[in-house]
C-alpha cells in the first residue's frame, strides 16, 4: 500500500503538470525608462525620438561623438530641461520636470560639476546633505565616507576654488554618492582625471551597479564604455544608432584595436596618423611613459604601421589597452601579431624608399628637420 506521503507528492506532481498555470517570472522594473525623447534649439534638432531603457544592475554606456546629444538627453532625464516630447520614468515613478525634485535615490552631475569655490569640500557636501534632506547625525558619517570612496580625504578642508578640474569632478562623484543612489547618472566621469583616479572612478561605479544600482555613463570614448559597460545606446546627431550589447555592436563593427604604440619618435608617429584615415592618435596620458594611445581598425593599423616604417620611425613597443594593465596582443589576437610582424617587416623594407617631395609633411624636431610621408 502506498504512503499518504507518497501519494500526496503523486498528487501535486500531475496538478502542477497537467492543470496549475505555470508560474510568471517577475519582471524588473527598469530604473530608467525614457520613450520619445525630443529636444529642439531653434532649428537644430539636439534631441530625435530617443528611447533609452536601463535596468537595475547594470552599467549602461552612452556612447557618441562630442555634440551627439548624450548631455542633453542626461539633462532632460535629470529633470534639468524639459524635453520638447517624450515620457520619462525614473525607479518607478514619472518625472515631471515641471513639478517638484527628481524622485529619491536619482542622483548624478552633467558637464562640470559646480560648487561654492570659497567654501570646503566637506562644507559644500554637508550644505548638499542639508538640503537633501539627510538627517543631521547621519550628515558626517555619509559626507566622510563620500569623501574617502573618490580619494579626497586629504583635501577635504580645503577651499574647492583652489581645486583642480579633476579634483572637482571627483567632488561631483561625491555629491552624488551622499544619495545613496539606486540610479546614479556620469557625464564623462574621468574627463580631466589622470588614470589613477579614473581607474578609481571606474571602481566605484563598478560597485554600485553590483550592489544593485543602474548607472548611466556617458562617453565619446570607446575603449572606456567597452571595458566597463555591457549594454550601450550609441548616439549620433541626437538619434540612437544602436542600442544593444557590447558584443551585438562588435558583430556590427569591423574590429576595432586600442592601443598603447612606443615607437623611436611619437611625435612623427603622431603626424603621420594625423593624415590617415581610419586612425585615430593622440600623445599617452601618462607623460613619464610617453607613447602613443591609438585606436583603429584592423586594416587601418596595418597600413598605419607600414606608413610608420616608410617614414623611418620603428616601433618599440605595441600593447592593447586594458583595464588590469597592458596585455600583449597575442594573448588576444594572435593572427594579427603576424600581421603586424608582416607590416613592421614591410615597413623596414621602405624604410630607405624614396618618398615623392609632394608626399612629403615637414616637421622640426629640435635642432633637426626632416620630411615624412
Amino acid at each position: 500500500m502506498t504512503s499518504p506521503s507518497t501519494l500526496t507528492f503523486q498528487f501535486e506532481l500531475t496538478v502542477d503538470e497537467h492543470h496549475a498555470p505555470a508560474t510568471p517570472v517577475p519582471i524588473a522594473t527598469p530604473a530608467l525608462e525614457a520613450r520619445g525623447i525630443s529636444k529642439r534649439y531653434g532649428d537644430r534638432d539636439a534631441l530625435m525620438q530617443v528611447d533609452l531603457v536601463v535596468q537595475p544592475g547594470r552599467l549602461h554606456g552612452l556612447l557618441g561623438p562630442n555634440g551627439a546629444g548624450k548631455t542633453t538627453l542626461m539633462r532632460v532625464l535629470l529633470g534639468l530641461i524639459r524635453g520638447d516630447a517624450g515620457t520619462v520614468r525614473l525607479l518607478g515613478s514619472s518625472l515631471d520636470s515641471t513639478d517638484g525634485p527628481i524622485p529619491d535615490g536619482v542622483a548624478g552631475f552633467v558637464e562640470t560639476p559646480a560648487f561654492y569655490p570659497y567654501l570646503s569640500a566637506r562644507r559644500n557636501l554637508t550644505m548638499l546633505a542639508r538640503l537633501d534632506g539627510t538627517s543631521r547625525s547621519a550628515i558626517p558619517h555619509a559626507v566622510t565616507g563620500a569623501l574617502e570612496q573618490v580619494g579626497l580625504t586629504a583635501k577635504a578642508d580645503v577651499a574647492v576654488g583652489g581645486y583642480s578640474a579633476g579634483m572637482r569632478q571627483r567632488l561631483g562623484l561625491a555629491a552624488a554618492l551622499i544619495r545613496s543612489p539606486r540610479l546614479l547618472f556620469l557625464d564623462e566621469p574621468t574627463s580631466s582625471l589622470d588614470p589613477a583616479a579614473a581607474r578609481d572612478v571606474r571602481a566605484i561605479a563598478r560597485r554600485l551597479a553590483d550592489e544593485g544600482a543602474a548607472v548611466v555613463l556617458s562617453s565619446h570614448d570607446m575603449s572606456e564604455v567597452e571595458e566597463l559597460c555591457s549594454v550601450l545606446t550609441v548616439l549620433n546627431h541626437g538619434r540612437v544608432v544602436f542600442s544593444g550589447s557590447v558584443e551585438e555592436l562588435r558583430t556590427l563593427a569591423p574590429a576595432s584595436i586600442h592601443a598603447v604604440m612606443h615607437t623611436s619618435d611619437d611625435r612623427a608617429a603622431l603626424t603621420v596618423a594625423a593624415g590617415r584615415r581610419g586612425v585615430h592618435a593622440q600623445l599617452a596620458a601618462d607623460a613619464e611613459e610617453g607613447g602613443l594611445e591609438v585606436s583603429a581598425d584592423v586594416e587601418a593599423l596595418d597600413a598605419y604601421v607600414i606608413a610608420l616604417g616608410c617614414n623611418g620611425v620603428a616601433i618599440r613597443v605595441l600593447v592593447e589597452r586594458s583595464e588590469i594593465g597592458r596585455k600583449p596582443f597575442g594573448e588576444h589576437r594572435k593572427d594579427l601579431r603576424a600581421r603586424i610582424n608582416r607590416c613592421r617587416v614591410v615597413g623596414r623594407m621602405l624604410i630607405h624608399r624614396r618618398v615623392p617631395s609632394d608626399k612629403r609633411v615637414h616637421i622640426g624636431n629640435g635642432d633637426q628637420n626632416r620630411d615624412i610621408a
